[in-house]
């Protein structure tokens, strides 16, 4: 036996102070844990995205190419689909346009109106665009749609983020 003897009063002092310490590490370790693992986690992959459009298959009428990629929100994941005019220029190359219009926002389509052929069509306020995205003066539009960087692995196209179109001269 020790001779030193543990009062009563320094037992529960003891008991209570490992208690609280307990209690206060089960409270204090998920705030912690919820405040820096965001900036702890790896980011995998790029910034291009995959679309299920082959290379080969792009000619130079624009294709609408539907894609679909996750999104993490702090410690939300959600599916984002999102769309691309898709051909090939005159000088060969792979031009991927948004098709969000620079007035509203709303969607362009290829050929929408019929009296206005081959350009991209906003139904909201009769928004043109030429083939390359440049906006038609005297229509509503601001600005050319804007365009992605392309690039291209095994075959299948990839693109990136929408940057302001660099095929509008």
């Amino acid at each position: 036996m020790s001779k030193h003897r543990v009062s009563r009063r320094q037992f529960l002092n003891y008991t209570l102070t490992g208690v609280g310490g307990f209690m206060a590490a089960g409270m204090l370790m998920p705030m912690v844990r919820f405040a820096i693992d965001p900036v702890l986690k790896a980011e995998a992959g790029g910034d291009f995205i995959a679309t299920k459009l082959k290379v080969a298959d792009i000619t130079n009428e624009p294709t609408r190419v539907d894609f679909s990629y996750e999104q993490v929100d702090a410690w939300y994941t959600s599916e984002v689909t999102n769309s691309a005019w898709v051909y090939k220029n005159e000088a060969g190359e792979i031009v991927a346009l948004s098709p969000v219009c620079k007035h509203l926002g709303c969607v362009v389509n290829w050929n929408g109106s019929e009296n206005d052929p081959n350009m991209f069509y906003c139904p909201c306020h009769g928004g043109l665009y030429e083939k390359s995205g440049k906006n038609v003066p005297g229509t509503p539009p601001t600005a050319p749609l804007d365009s992605y960087p392309t690039q291209e692995k095994d075959g299948i196209l990839y693109l990136g983020t929408p940057e302001p179109n660099k095929f509008v001269k």
